[in-house]
């Protein structure tokens, strides 16, 4: 089996994979970043088959006939669809070696998961990567993939605080000596906070916008800390009461109104993660600082708000989208060097029971 598998790797692209609730990125060893396309499958109810996934699923979102059925298979940050991520998963395995000759790829895969999975969910996130196709599965904690990918000395007997913030979960750690000694997970996140503006814009504006709408006003005008110059954004939905049409002019500080739950539920955890610190630890990160990953990291004055509430420094990573996946894509180079970060495989602790 040996043999066979070292065989099958010399004509198979290992990768590196970071599997979130709002998107899937793919981390191919000597190319980079060669995937980054949403956590979306469009299912068809009739023939039971997947029609479209990434991209193309997304070009759907609330625009399918009523047999088409637009699904997320993760589910903050784990799996909610065994079947449905494995599909999407050889859909981005064979999109990554299309251009090879290879007939049947088998890559090394290493998979970015969140800090509290369970043993089951641990468990499935290998075997769906397995039956996608991949002859070798390893896992890795989100953030300490993103502070891999931030490149900071995370072997070394200093504490780094790291903050990532995704679409299904925020996740708080100190990270030291190639491991994570503080650790906080929030099952409220960049997801959480576009469905708060959905319920923001229909219970002050009698408006009904849909999801995609609702992602893009986050993006594009959204902040933490009021703006000196004010954003707006021209948005379109239908009104409860005609039932037809309507526009609407929102600023930045209706978004701000909108999130500011969220937020401050992020900052609390923020602090919280710090009084269980130990206190050595709390010197190092007072110097070093704390560390944004993520999309939701992107959000207009998130990194001043922290610092104004905790008064301790706050730095963007750069690129905070692909800090995770650039993270995988670093163990996979050099995943001998980088094994002790590595999760220990979820059979290990079946066949202990």
């Amino acid at each position: 089996m040996y043999m066979i598998n070292k065989l099958l790797g010399r004509f198979s692209t290992d990768m590196g994979i970071d599997l979130g609730t709002s998107s899937t990125l793919v981390y191919v060893k000597d190319k980079g970043i060669v995937i980054n396309e949403p956590s979306l499958t469009v299912l068809n109810t009739r023939t039971d088959q997947i029609v479209a996934v990434g991209e193309e699923a997304q070009k759907m979102l609330g625009k399918t006939p009523e047999h088409l059925v637009i699904t997320r298979p993760i589910e903050d940050g784990v799996i909610s669809d065994f079947e449905v991520t494995e599909k999407m998963l050889r859909y981005f395995i064979e999109k990554v070696h299309r251009e090879s000759w290879t007939l049947v790829p088998r890559p090394r895969v290493v998979v970015s998961i969140p800090m509290d999975v369970t043993e089951v969910e641990r468990k499935a996130a290998e075997d769906a990567t397995i039956a996608a196709g991949a002859r070798e599965v390893h896992l890795i904690e989100s953030p300490m993939a993103a502070a891999i990918g931030a490149r900071l000395p995370i072997q070394e007997p200093t504490g780094h605080f790291i903050v990532d913030i995704g679409g299904g979960t925020v996740e708080i750690a100190v990270v030291s000596l190639g491991g994570i000694v503080t650790r906080r997970t929030i099952r409220s996140a960049g997801g959480e906070m576009t469905a708060s503006v959905i319920q923001y814009i229909r219970e002050n504006f009698n408006l009904l916008v849909g999801e995609k709408t609702a992602e893009q006003v986050k993006i594009k005008i959204g902040s933490v800390i009021p703006l000196r110059e004010p954003m707006e954004m021209r948005v379109q939905g239908r009104d409860l009461f005609s039932g037809l049409p309507k526009e609407l002019a929102l600023t930045d500080a209706h978004v701000r109104d909108a999130i500011e739950k969220q937020v401050r539920q992020i900052i609390n955890h923020i602090k919280q993660t710090i009084e269980l610190s130990p206190p050595e630890l709390v010197a190092d990160i007072y110097r070093s600082g704390i560390l944004l990953t993520g999309g939701g990291s992107l959000l207009r004055g998130l990194d001043k708000r922290i610092y104004n509430e905790t008064q301790i420094p706050v730095a963007l990573s750069d690129d905070p989208i692909t800090a995770v996946v650039r993270g995988t894509g670093i163990v996979l180079e050099d995943i001998d060097l980088l094994a002790d970060v590595l999760l220990p495989p979820a059979q290990d602790f079946f066949l202990r029971r």
